[in-house]
């Protein structure tokens, strides 16, 4: 497993590159990952750019759709609004305030713009939707307005306003990297370190309602911390998929973060001779392969995502 701290999201194919300089007239559209965090140790800092967590977790072919277009009129949004009536924002289809985007478009500057963010996972279930919008958001509202950013500064700043949101620790980078991310050091892309585990599977999973990552994130995460440090460690003797699983049940047990329902599918997998873990955080149980459908669940049905965010 690599520790380069080059190793960072943004090292895809293009990234470096200014964002495409070319404004669609009907917008732009960006595809970013669901991600679920299989463990992760919190790493505080003053600076968002510093803020985020340790961990692995892994990005899912299902995941947020984000179509940003011009809207008419001269209204311009005003720096640090994050509720300027320039953008219009929905989520499935209905008004929503989803802060982590509007910090997007307040850190970008982005022009009056309608942003429709559209998903394939539940919300508030531990898939990072929040994350992922900000994200799609970010690439998406780069692209249609011509801003002058890289893909790296439009990783950077998602991950800012997912931390300052406090909806997330570091689905963005993770997303933006796809596959099975583990990072090793936290913070955004020129302070965070990622490898990635080669794996491409089938994943199935389940969700139960929501928990609030915010509520669990402002407890006292030295449990959580050590856990996830445990974990990170135990994958990286033994970076396999199978270990991660192994990993991300230990960790949930010692930081006592899992709920009973999901506790209760995740033995009826692994009483079938499956694999499967709880997403964190949220109420949903993934599980590789058939593992839940065996185990006489109805499960959605995915894949590991290879690529990671991406315009379309």
């Amino acid at each position: 497993m690599s520790d380069d701290p080059a190793e960072t999201p943004a090292n895809t194919p293009g990234d470096g590159d200014a964002a495409d300089d070319t404004t669609g007239s009907d917008g732009s559209r960006a595809v970013v990952p669901a991600h679920v965090t299989a463990f992760f140790a919190p790493r505080r800092a003053d600076e968002p750019a510093e803020n985020g967590a340790t961990g692995a977790g892994i990005a899912l072919a299902d995941g947020i759709e984000t179509l940003v277009e011009p809207r008419g009129g001269d209204a311009e949004p005003s720096e640090g609004d994050t509720a300027s009536p320039a953008h219009r924002v929905t989520l499935d289809g209905e008004p929503a305030s989803v802060e982590a985007v509007e910090g997007v478009l307040s850190r970008l500057g982005v022009p009056a713009a309608d942003i429709r963010v559209t998903t394939d996972v539940p919300v508030a279930a531990g898939f990072g939707v929040s994350g992922g919008a900000a994200l799609g958001t970010a690439l998406a509202a780069a692209d249609c307005f011509g801003l002058p950013r890289t893909r790296r500064e439009l990783v950077a700043v998602a991950h800012a306003a997912e931390v300052v949101a406090d909806t997330g620790l570091g689905d963005v980078v993770a997303a933006a990297r796809g596959g099975v991310p583990i990072r090793l050091a936290a913070g955004d892309p020129d302070n965070g370190r990622l490898d990635r585990l080669p794996a491409r599977e089938r994943i199935e999973y389940v969700s139960f309602g929501e928990l609030s990552t915010a509520a669990v994130l402002a407890d006292d995460t030295q449990t959580v911390t050590t856990a996830g440090t445990a974990a990170l460690d135990r994958l990286r003797v033994t970076p396999t998929l199978a270990e991660l699983f192994a990993a991300a049940r230990e960790f949930a047990t010692a930081a006592d973060l899992f709920v009973p329902d999901v506790r209760e599918a995740v033995d009826a997998v692994r009483a079938t001779g499956g694999d499967a873990t709880m997403a964190m955080l949220g109420r949903t149980v993934i599980a590789r392969g058939t593992g839940l459908s065996d185990a006489g669940y109805e499960p959605s049905v995915t894949q590991i995502d290879p690529t990671g965010a991406r315009l379309e």
